[in-house]
């Protein structure tokens, strides 16, 4: 009976001892079906000028149950990408830098495209700097032929897009009309401006280039506003001093009348300060200057298309060689330089697009943008440039 009593607790000890060890297995078998293995990558692709990766740290993490399987192991991946955008370099004309300006902020919030500062100077001189290898991406230009191979040598993309038109005036300022002599001139053209009779201009241009007074007008070599102020002078002998081209200009010279700088900007201080009574510049500068200034005859300011053959009849010869008069017309065009090409492109489309805000500058604005083109076979227009003309937003207007 004892015996019997012994085996049976025995019995009952190892029965008990089997199930713990199955519950055991059981837990540990559990534990090692829910780890779970996982990788999770973030890609972001978005179309810029430069893109990097960068690899998250791993983190790796076992688990171990002793039993017939116990080892598991889970493994979280992140990956990171950076997008780095190289802002869109430009140079402009330093008299519409304030418009460039304006146009770049308003494009790059519309598209977050980063933008830099812009870069004046007068056009010729910007031409320059970008054909000796300045780093651009966008040039806008108060001279067409600033864009041509003439200017931007092999860099040039040969086309470029004519979206306002602007005049030359005559501005002066406070300090203009404390000097007596500059004063009554000033009277004179107002009087010729109510009667546009010839006898009237001529005695104005007559007194204006006496050597009297000083006349800004900026080195005609880097600043087209100045070669234009030499082809004014011409223009109105022609047509107030019986065809006589030089009848104004030669005098002036002869004077030493005229004061010279690297751009009409340069010479808005001392026109401010007296120093000079008059500058040749253009509308929208006199205006952006807060200046005074004198309207001239559209004979004369170069201000309409339809009188380009009219205004070629005057050139001017300088260092650079001879340029003929032709209407004021602001271009935009992306050299063959431009790394962030696409991006230039896509702020073409925008002052395309967007060239009705710059009236407010007093800028006059064609109903159709003018495409000027010399891009020869095999070579063509980019795309979206093509696809504007064919649109109708863009007219052809004859080679650069």
């Amino acid at each position: 009976m004892i015996l019997r009593h012994q085996r049976s607790a025995i019995s009952t000890a190892v029965g008990i001892a089997a199930v713990v060890v199955a519950i055991v297995l059981i837990v540990a078998a559990y534990e090692v079906i829910t780890v779970s293995s996982s990788t999770t990558t973030a890609t972001v692709f978005s179309p810029t000028t430069s893109i990097s990766t960068v690899a998250g740290p791993v983190t790796t993490t076992t688990a171990t149950v002793t039993g017939p399987t116990s080892v598991s192991t889970s493994t979280v991946t992140t990956t990171s990408t950076s997008v780095v955008l190289s802002p869109v370099l430009s140079y402009s004309a330093d008299a519409y830098a304030t418009e460039t300006t304006a146009l770049l902020a308003g494009f790059s919030k519309a598209t977050g495209i980063p933008v830099a500062p812009v870069i004046s100077g007068g056009s010729n001189a910007d031409a320059s700097s970008i054909e000796a290898g300045a780093p651009d991406d966008i040039f806008i230009s108060a001279s067409l032929s600033a864009t041509a191979p003439a200017h931007l040598g092999s860099l040039s993309s040969n086309w470029a897009i004519g979206f306002a038109a602007d005049q030359m005036v005559l501005a002066y300022s406070n300090a203009t009309l404390a000097n007596s002599a500059a004063s009554a001139m000033i009277t004179q053209a107002q009087t010729a401006l109510k009667s546009n009779a010839t006898s009237d201009w001529n005695t104005f241009f007559t007194s204006l280039t006496s050597g009297s007074v000083k006349i800004g007008i900026s080195s005609p070599v880097a600043d087209p506003a100045g070669l234009r102020g030499w082809l004014v002078l011409e223009a109105a002998g022609y047509l107030y001093a019986g065809g006589n081209q030089q009848a104004y200009a030669s005098p002036l010279l002869k004077s030493g009348g005229n004061v010279t700088a690297a751009s009409a900007a340069a010479l808005e201080a001392p026109l401010q300060s007296g120093q000079v009574q008059f500058l040749f510049i253009y509308r929208s500068a006199a205006i952006g200057a807060s200046l005074g200034y004198l309207t001239l005859n559209s004979h004369v300011n170069l201000s309409t298309a339809s009188l380009a053959t009219y205004y070629s009849q005057f050139s001017y010869t300088d260092s650079a060689g001879k340029t003929a008069g032709a209407p004021i017309v602001l271009c935009i065009t992306v050299p063959l330089s431009s790394v962030n090409t696409a991006e230039a492109i896509q702020f073409v489309q925008y002052v395309v697009k967007n060239a009705a805000t710059l009236s407010s500058y007093g800028l006059v604005i064609p109903t159709q943008l003018l495409l000027y083109n010399s891009v020869a076979a095999p070579q063509t227009l980019p795309p979206a440039i093509q696809a504007l003309l064919t649109q109708g937003t863009l007219v052809a207007a004859g080679p650069i």
